[in-house]
């Protein structure tokens, strides 16, 4: 900036500042809002990543693999009172879109609920029999 530019205000310099009689003065809060950033788009960000969150499809097991299932699940049903250690992958459905992720869990099996055709573990989680992927 010159110093020829400073001289071009020494007009209004000295002035009072300019207050309506006709306006109610704008508080620091509100004018400090519209130099808040905008969201023009608000969620869809959000959305976007949802969108590329990747899920799988369940995998469905022959009759071979089900039987195999079924003899580990019988002989830790044998071994119920001493509650067994398993380490069991399983299909968790996603609450958001179709499919889902396949999920290993090592924990001490509490019981087996046939009636309802769940694991139960001493940790509280409970994943039904027809999710279980494997048994190791």
């Amino acid at each position: 900036m010159k110093s020829k530019d400073i001289h071009n205000y020494d007009d209004i310099i000295d002035r009072p500042h300019h207050v309506s009689s006709h306006h109610p003065q704008m508080s620091l809060d509100d004018r400090a809002a519209q130099f808040a950033p905008f969201a023009a788009l608000t969620g869809h960000k959000e959305a976007v990543n949802e969108k590329e969150r990747l899920t799988e499809k369940k995998r469905i097991l022959d009759e071979h693999q089900k039987e195999i299932l079924n003899l580990k699940l019988l002989e830790k049903c044998m071994h119920i009172k001493e509650h067994p250690q398993m380490k069991v992958t399983y299909f968790q459905a996603d609450e958001k879109k179709s499919g889902g992720k396949y999920v290993t869990i090592n924990e001490a099996l509490k019981k087996i609920d046939e009636y309802e055709n769940l694991l139960i573990f001493m940790n509280g989680l409970k994943i039904n029999i027809n999710d279980i992927y494997e048994i190791e």
